[in-house]
């Protein structure tokens, strides 16, 4: 059976093109939408009217509480639990209206929305999105970076139950059209008209478009060329078609008149999600609004803000990390200030936010800042500065040990009483270095504290956290609690507490989160302490790769546990002893993947050597590389300044104050060899490589890891003679 869901507009309603809103296509029962061919100029002007005839009922879904004054459903507006995603809107609007929601200053125009005024922002653009044609179960592309304008339309599209599909505009353009493809995405919603121009060279002679809507800029930049016959929209123009058929036709919608009202269920797709692609093509991971909201109902065991705390976002919103990290403050009546790279060392003075969620890169970056200011100083306050970061750090040391935070691997089967002088002596060697390191905070700490902001903590994830990071941060008194997820979990599945925060793991798991480790080669479950493959169950897995059912059933098996792909442990349990709070924290030791496997049969994780490597000034960026070879090398780009000011104080430079390639290479192997002399494994040949490995370049993912397989086979022909 089909149902036509064609209206007939009456003479006069419309003078342009066809109001897309009223021209639903054909469906028939679980069957495919077909959309009939139309043809209008987005030059043109869009007048709605109201005057609506229809011959048949429209499906109008809605997120229950989001929109239970227009659509109620099924007496789904008396309950308080959130159903969807969007219905946080409703909830926070209510406890924090008038405060400050988002700072957007870097765009144009600048932007500062209240609580209430972004409910009202997304009911706009939601039902503007209905009104240009949007329908439920429609995937819409959505291709932008981080902005409060994101987060509208994000949540305008999930609103209509319509699935949006996410990426940033620095992915590559093949990359964003093999996306739009694969997931069939019908329309499109993009940064800005240049990055539009950019994209359709190549988006119209390989897709279906059906109408364009352009969040920053005017469509006077548009190459009309490109656009032909599509309908496109300003931001501004949706938000005003929204709110005119909100407050033009409401008691239709309460009413019910030509409409049939659904709920969005929980189990409905939310959004599509394409994993980073470190290795391989990126997969379209479909998270559910039941996925997203048991990060939103959760993640405060771990970050527990308050109304009037300042957040710091500069991370691609459409990254699982930033992206729930966003859903969930916004539930505590939070101020979120966008800022980007460029611009983060300013704005962390500027704004002093209580949180800054980041990924490690980040956080070296600060760290290397702090190092290279103190490393310029005097030679007498560099060495007060560096002697009292190192007491610090014994001091932290011993306040660990008598606190129980010590990470241990093995059960600690010491007797009572070595366990009893062990924390004893953590009580008395930390309170003999706690005057000075009292005095490092008044000298040196607080002036760092000035600097950075982050009065509360630095959430870090979306990768691995160096221990020396971790280390330093601690000692001078900035909170970093590191965390664990991946796309396919929405993300996050473990992160250290405020109250537990024990280097060297990612904390404990989130509340009806399930871990355990199995071994690589039979699948059994391992004991604690035993390092093998980490797999997960839990109420924020994927419900699966969209399309793919082979790659769907190689990362879930029958009893939902999801293969992560990762190779950790768990921290064992220890009721006495400097381990005693650790038990049950899941500690990580790289992908399995990524592990190199040499022709004498060892297995090398390369990320502690990268890690160890990665702490050398004179080094930017370093790929272990060594796959069915005899030994490990690495390809290394170097901090240029740094490896001239090495060497001129080597007496090293050449006459034009130009470094010697090979003298460059033995530099660097000292510099690689004096930071891995305590790694199980050393590193051969090196090869320079001059270009830093960028994301424009395609060897970083947006989320600035590097892409190692990229790496490895854009440099193939280099590595293959470091072995020759």
């Amino acid at each position: 059976m089909q149902t036509s869901l064609v209206a007939k507009l009456k003479p006069g309603v419309l003078d342009g093109p066809p109001l897309l809103g009223f021209l639903l296509p054909r469906r028939s029962i679980g069957g495919p939408v077909t959309f009939p061919r139309r043809r209008c100029s987005f030059r043109r002007p869009l007048r709605v009217s109201s005057e609506i005839e229809l011959d048949e009922l429209r499906i109008r879904r809605c997120s229950p509480i989001l929109e239970s004054i227009l659509s109620p459903v099924d007496g789904v507006a008396t309950s308080s639990e959130w159903k969807a995603v969007p219905d946080i809107w409703r909830s926070s609007a209510e406890r924090y209206g008038d405060r400050i929601a988002l700072v957007d200053p870097y765009h144009n125009p600048p932007s500062q929305l209240t609580y209430k005024q972004l409910e009202q922002e997304i009911l706009d653009f939601s039902e503007g999105l209905r009104v240009v044609g949007a329908i439920p179960d429609e995937k819409l592309a959505l291709f932008a970076d981080n902005s409060c304008r994101w987060l509208v339309a994000d949540q305008g599209i999930m609103a209509t139950g319509a699935i949006n599909v996410v990426r940033g505009t620095r992915s590559s353009v093949e990359e964003l059209l093999q996306i739009y493809i694969h997931s069939e995405s019908s329309a499109i919603v993009v940064e800005n008209p240049e990055f539009f121009n950019k994209l359709a060279v190549n988006l119209f002679s390989k897709a279906n478009v059906r109408f364009l809507i352009i969040l920053w800029g005017e469509k006077s930049c548009i190459d009309a060329n490109m656009v032909h016959d599509i309908p496109a929209f300003t931001y501004d123009e949706i938000i005003r078609l929204g709110k005119d058929r909100r407050q033009s036709v409401p008691h239709s919608f309460k009413e019910g008149h030509g409409y049939i009202h659904e709920s969005i269920k929980s189990d409905d797709v939310a959004t599509l999600m394409y994993t980073s692609g470190t290795s391989g093509n990126p997969k379209g991971v479909m998270l559910t609004h039941e996925n997203l909201l048991h990060q939103i109902k959760n993640l405060w065991d771990f970050v527990p803000a308050k109304p009037g705390d300042r957040f710091l976002s500069m991370l691609p919103s459409w990254h699982a990390y930033e992206r729930a990290s966003e859903y969930f403050i916004f539930t505590l009546g939070v101020e979120q200030v966008y800022t980007t790279v460029k611009n983060l060392k300013v704005d962390l003075g500027r704004y002093q936010p209580q949180y800054l969620i980041s990924v490690p890169l980040v956080y070296e970056t600060l760290y290397s800042a702090i190092q290279k200011q103190i490393s310029t100083s005097s030679a007498v306050r560099k060495f007060v500065a560096l002697a009292l970061i190192h007491i610090s750090l014994l001091y932290m040391d011993a306040i660990r040990v008598y606190e129980g935070n010590v990470l241990a691997q093995m059960q600690d089967q010491r007797s009572a009483i070595i366990l009893f002088f062990e924390w004893l002596r953590g009580i008395i060697v930390s309170a003999i270095l706690w005057p000075l390191h009292l005095l490092g905070r008044k000298l040196l700490y607080q002036k760092i504290h000035n600097a950075i902001g982050i009065t509360k903590a630095g959430i870090s994830g979306g990768g691995s956290l160096p221990m020396h990071i971790d280390r330093f941060f601690e000692a001078i008194g900035v909170k970093v609690q590191n965390g664990y997820g991946l796309t396919e979990t929405s993300p996050v599945l473990a992160a250290r507490k405020p109250s537990c925060n024990v280097l060297g793991t990612v904390g404990h798991p989130l509340r009806e989160t399930e871990i355990k480790i199995v071994d690589v080669e039979s699948g059994e479950e391992l004991p604690a302490g035993s390092k093998g493959i980490i797999k997960v169950r839990g109420p924020q897995v994927m419900k699966g790769y969209y399309k793919n059912p082979s790659a769907t059933r190689k990362a879930l098996d029958e009893e939902g546990w999801l293969d992560t792909g990762d190779i950790g442990w768990i921290a064992p349990n220890n009721l006495m002893g400097p381990s005693r709070n650790c038990g049950g924290m899941l500690v990580l030791e790289g992908r399995a993947k990524d592990t190199i496997v040499l022709t004498t049969g060892e297995n090398v994780e390369p990320s502690e050597l990268e890690e160890a490597i990665m702490r050398s000034s004179l080094i930017q960026q370093v790929v272990v590389v060594g796959q069915d070879q005899r030994r490990l090398g690495a390809l290394v780009v170097p901090n240029k300044d740094e490896v001239i000011e090495a060497a001129r104080k080597l007496s090293i430079l050449d006459s034009s104050s130009e470094i010697d390639r090979d003298k460059m290479v033995e530099l660097l192997r000292d510099e690689i060899r004096k930071w891995t002399s305590e790694c199980t494994f050393q590193i051969g040949p090196i090869l320079i490589v001059d270009d830093p490995f960028t994301i424009d370049s395609g060897l970083m993912t947006p989320t600035m890891k590097v892409r190692r397989d990229r790496v490895t086979e854009r440099y193939s022909d280099e590595i293959a003679k470091l072995y020759m």
